[in-house]
C-alpha cells in the first residue's frame, strides 16, 4: 500500500512538472517571425487638420502619447472621417505574406468608442481589422469581444496578418485571444492612436503606444 502511495506521488509530482515545462514554454506570437527594421521616418502621424502637431501628441522617453475630441476636425479638409490622431506605419505596406504588429498600449478610464489599432487596406471596405476600446473592453469593430478589463494598464497587443491564408489573430499579453477571416488583400498597413468610431464616443479620446515593432514571416 506504502509503495503504491509513492508511485502515486510520484506520478503527481511529474505530471505536475510536465505541465509547468508546458506552460513556460508556450510560444510566443512573435515565434519564427522576423524584425524589420524600423526608424522615426516610418512613423508618420495623422491629426486634426487645423491645430498643431503639439496640441494633439507628444513623444517623451520612449511613450508616444496620443488624444483627440471629438468636436475636433478630420485629418484633411476634404476628409468627412471622424477625427483621429493615429500613427501611420508608413514605407511597409504589404499585399501577401504573413506580416506582425507588435507594441504596448495604455488606454485611461474614460476613453470610449474609439479605434486603437486596425490594419488599413481591404478587397471590400476600407479596413481589414479594427480594434475598438468601448468602456475599457476591446472590440473587433463594435460588435465581437477580444479582451476586457484594459482601462489604465499597459498591455501587449500583437496582430498577425496571414494575407495568403486570408486570416487575422489578436494576441493581448502573449495570449490568443481573438481570430477571424480578413477582409481580402489589398494596400496594407498598420496604425495605431485614437480614431473616434461612428457613434458612442466619449468626448476626450487617448491611448498611449511603446514599443511598436512590426515582423514578418
Amino acid at each position: 500500500m506504502e509503495r503504491s502511495y509513492s508511485h502515486l506521488l510520484l506520478f503527481l509530482a511529474l505530471v505536475s512538472l510536465k505541465s509547468f515545462n508546458l506552460l513556460c514554454s508556450a510560444a510566443d506570437p512573435t515565434d519564427g517571425f522576423t524584425p524589420v527594421p524600423l526608424t522615426e521616418a516610418n512613423f508618420v502621424l495623422q491629426k486634426p487638420y487645423n491645430v498643431p502637431l503639439n496640441e494633439r501628441y507628444s513623444y517623451e522617453d520612449g511613450i508616444r502619447h496620443l488624444w483627440v475630441y471629438a468636436t475636433d476636425k478630420p485629418h484633411d479638409p476634404s476628409s468627412n472621417t471622424q477625427p483621429r490622431t493615429e500613427v501611420r506605419i508608413t514605407g511597409l505596406d504589404y499585399s501577401s505574406g504573413v506580416w506582425q504588429f507588435e507594441g504596448y498600449g495604455f488606454v485611461p478610464n474614460g476613453t470610449s468608442g474609439v479605434t486603437v489599432a486596425q490594419i488599413h487596406g481591404a478587397s471590400h471596405g476600407a479596413t481589414t481589422l479594427i480594434i475598438r476600446i468601448y468602456d475599457g473592453n476591446m472590440r473587433y469593430y463594435s460588435g465581437d469581444l477580444v479582451a476586457t478589463d484594459l482601462y489604465d494598464k499597459w498591455f501587449r497587443l500583437n496582430i498577425i496578418h496571414d494575407v495568403d491564408g486570408g486570416r487575422l489573430t489578436v494576441f493581448i499579453d502573449g495570449e490568443e485571444r481573438y481570430s477571424t477571416h480578413d477582409q481580402g488583400p489589398g494596400d496594407l498597413y498598420f496604425k495605431c492612436g485614437v480614431y473616434a468610431a461612428p457613434r458612442n464616443i466619449s468626448y476626450y479620446m487617448e491611448s498611449r503606444w511603446r514599443d511598436i515593432k512590426i515582423y514578418k514571416k
